[in-house]
């Protein structure tokens, strides 16, 4: 999948969520007498199918999300519903507008450490010391502190909305700006997930005493997030890690669903051991990632896949033999044109400067390197993926036995 186009989809899921919010919100009354109940328990029961996906996969970011936004609707149930004329009220509502969306930022930023570890303690202790001191502020009566954040800092018509607070509204606006920036630069749909949440909350916020609003946005949220550990993990199951072009996995069932023609390539770096011990495994992922670059860009309709190692795989649906021989060529020709520098006081660390020695550069601290490539089409000989991928893969050895840097039949 593409990177915009797996970001759009990554987008896509909260923004059809928040439309579905809205919805339910306003068609509420259609909801059958026996699924009442919904209305009050749905955000406990998605939290707890979160959590339960979330831990199983290992998702603490995810985990921790889905904790912060169950918390913020059972203080809503506890103290927001009548009303915010109460001291523990306004603290608490104060409270949920500044840490949700700080939380659902910090997670956004922070790296992802799995769930049962001392990392996720860490972060998790973090949460429960925001609640109590929330509770501390409360009971003690600290109303220069509860009128010192509710106060304006700015003109409010431009800047007020609902009951939310300035202060609760800049830090709003700052997590979503984080949320998405994280989104869009990770790629990552859990982080798309924490932006699309922060809307909900700020949705459901704006109208704290309203338990129906609050308990459909706050399900959404969590179901955002429920369902980005899912895209996640299936992103993660079937794309390489290194090189980002599907995964073997993702080839064999794309292989058994393939129909009567179609041709397989196997694709190998000459020499990569080689090349390992000279410069090292760094500039050695480099080389990976530049040939999958190269790969997934090739022509005739073909799709990429890093079949393991320095070996990689182009499946040519609908495609002879023959029909796919020129594009491999091209694309061989153009891997052996290819020079990447190595790192040295004439290249320049950063991109500024230095993009002109990225790609094409051809100065004396540059390596070249080359691939042999096996074809084979399915025929009546060779009617099953895995032996067309065995003579693929037999041809491929001819064209390392013959000198490599070609293309074998």
């Amino acid at each position: 999948m593409h990177a915009s186009l797996r970001i759009s989809v990554h987008f896509a899921v909260p923004v059809a969520l928040l439309a579905a919010a809205f919805v339910l919100v306003f068609y509420n009354a259609s909801l059958p007498r026996s699924l009442a109940g919904l209305r009050v328990y749905a955000p406990y029961i998605l939290f707890a199918l979160g959590v339960a996906l979330a831990a199983g996969f290992n998702r603490g970011r995810a985990l921790l999300a889905l904790i912060v936004l169950c918390g913020a609707y059972g203080a809503q149930q506890l103290w927001l519903q009548q009303g915010l004329e109460t001291v523990a009220a306004r603290t608490v509502y104060i409270a949920l507008t500044l840490f949700v969306p700080l939380n659902l930022a910090a997670l956004a930023l922070l790296p992802e450490r799995g769930t049962f570890n001392r990392h996720g303690a860490l972060r998790l202790g973090t949460i429960l010391l925001q609640a109590a001191l929330t509770a501390w502020v409360a009971m003690a009566g600290q109303a220069d502190v509860i009128d010192w954040a509710y106060q304006n800092f700015l003109d409010p018509a431009p800047f007020s909305a609902g009951r939310i607070p300035q202060l609760g509204i800049a830090l709003v606006g700052l997590g979503l700006l984080i949320t998405m920036a994280m989104a869009l630069v990770t790629r990552s749909a859990v982080s798309a997930a924490l932006a699309g949440a922060i809307v909900a909350f700020a949705i459901a916020a704006h109208v704290p005493t309203a338990s129906l609003t609050f308990s459909v946005f706050t399900a959404m949220a969590e179901l955002m997030v429920t369902v980005a550990v899912l895209q996640d993990t299936f992103h993660m199951a079937f794309r390489d890690e290194l090189t980002g072009i599907p995964s073997r996995r993702a080839l064999n069932e794309r292989l058994a669903g393939l129909g009567r023609t179609y041709t397989v390539a196997m694709v190998d770096v000459d020499h990569f051991k080689n090349f390992n011990d000279t410069y090292g495994h760094d500039l050695g992922d480099q080389v990976l990632k530049m040939i999958a670059a190269h790969i997934a860009g090739v022509g005739g309709g073909g799709t990429a896949y890093r079949y393991g190692g320095e070996e990689f795989t182009i499946l040519f649906p609908g495609k002879e033999a023959e029909e796919a021989l020129p594009h491999l060529e091209a694309l061989r020709e153009e891997i052996e044109s290819y020079r990447l520098a190595l790192r040295a006081t004439e290249r320049p660390k950063k991109a500024k400067g230095g993009k002109r020695q990225r790609g094409g550069w051809r100065g004396r601290n540059a390596v070249a390197v080359t691939v042999s490539i096996g074809v084979a089409g399915r025929n009546g000989r060779l009617a099953t993926p895995q032996a067309v991928i065995e003579a693929a893969d037999r041809a491929l050895y001819r064209a390392k036995d013959k000198g490599r840097n070609r293309v074998s039949l």
